[in-house]
């Protein structure tokens, strides 16, 4: 595996690979001599496992990382848990079937060393999830959140503020098949609201939360007799499925000014055209902003388009969420409910 690692990313001219090593203990002294600016990490490790390795690097000598994973239970449940503590990015190993071998992992490592700085700042604590006697009644309207790296982090931090009652959520994040089975499982452990993968013609209810299949279909909604999710296996969009794009734009054509829209840190831009036709449409839209954005690439985008209504920090956009969509709040927006 450390060979393909390194035939691939010395293919680009702008990477240059200081070092290999066999297990933790060797990649601790080799970062002490060559202070790289990236380093690959496997979960799966002789003497000590990537988890508790990678704590240590946060702890003690932040360093983004970007973690290997293997396709199976365990190995995608420890990336998760390595998303939320600090690493970078995740990519899974590939399997004999696959036609490209991590087609995308020299952009991620140098999306990796112009996020370096943000590593140095102090860690933030994940907020308590809501208390169930909060004052809050939904209005009405559907939330809908797009993310990508760093989106783990940021995603908990935002859902683990809303209520049992909060409204109905979709959320589309970039990332390896499997891995979001996953990442549902452990927001819904962090979470008060019911968190699930999506799945096709679910109803949108409140106290849901719902996320994309990663690399499977593009989420959208759909309006039979209520909304419901809707999953599709398009073709790639921004280089994505799902892709955040697709989720927004079908939100502004089905329910319009019936939602918020809300774009979180990550590479490219994938979801700014989508959040303008939102706004267009009516819609409240929040950005997060530079200075807690993980990558300041989605968001970036977006505010630039004059797509982002509020630009706000990570730790204020769950709080805004559910202001906007209180029926309790003032300002808030009438509206007419089309959810079980």
């Amino acid at each position: 595996m450390r060979y393909l690692i390194s035939q691939i990313l010395a293919q680009d001219p702008d990477i240059e690979i200081v070092g290999q090593a066999a297990d933790p203990y060797e990649a601790r002294e080799a970062m002490k001599t060559l202070e790289p600016d990236v380093v690959t990490l496997d979960v799966e490790m002789p003497n000590m496992n990537g988890i508790e390795f990678l704590s240590k690097i946060m702890r003690l000598r932040p360093t983004p990382v970007i973690m290997i994973s293997n396709l199976t239970a365990r190995g995608t449940e420890a990336t998760i848990k390595a998303l939320e503590i600090g690493a970078f990015d995740c990519i899974a190993k590939p399997s004999s079937a696959d036609r490209e071998i991590f087609p995308d992992l020299a952009a991620k490592v140098k999306a990796a060393a112009s996020a370096r700085a943000q590593l140095m700042r102090p860690q933030r604590h994940v907020a308590a999830p809501t208390p169930r006697n909060f004052v809050y009644e939904p209005d009405g309207r559907i939330v809908a959140i797009g993310a990508s790296t760093g989106g783990v982090e940021a995603l908990i931090e935002v859902l683990s503020r809303f209520p049992d009652n909060c409204p109905p959520t979709i959320i589309t994040q970039h990332m390896p098949a499997t891995f979001t089975k996953s990442f549902a499982e452990r927001l819904d452990r962090l979470c008060a609201a019911k968190v699930t993968e999506a799945r096709d013609g679910a109803p949108l209810a409140k106290g849901h939360i719902y996320l994309a299949p990663g690399t499977v279909a593009h989420l959208e909604i759909a309006l039979g007799k209520n909304l419901i999710c809707r999953l599709s296996k398009a073709d790639l969009v921004n280089g994505h499925r799902p892709s955040v794009d697709v989720m927004f734009k079908s939100v502004s054509a089905v329910v319009g000014a019936q939602a918020v829209g809300v774009i979180l840190t990550g590479m490219g831009r994938d979801g700014a055209e989508g959040l303008a036709s939102l706004r267009k449409a009516g819609a409240n839209t929040i950005g997060q902003d530079r200075a807690t954005s993980l990558v300041y690439g989605m968001p970036r985008v977006a505010f630039e388009m004059k797509a982002v209504e509020r630009q706000l920090p990570l730790e204020k956009i769950g709080g805004e969420i559910l202001r906007l969509t209180n029926r309790n709040e003032e300002g808030g927006v009438a509206c007419r409910s089309r959810l079980p």
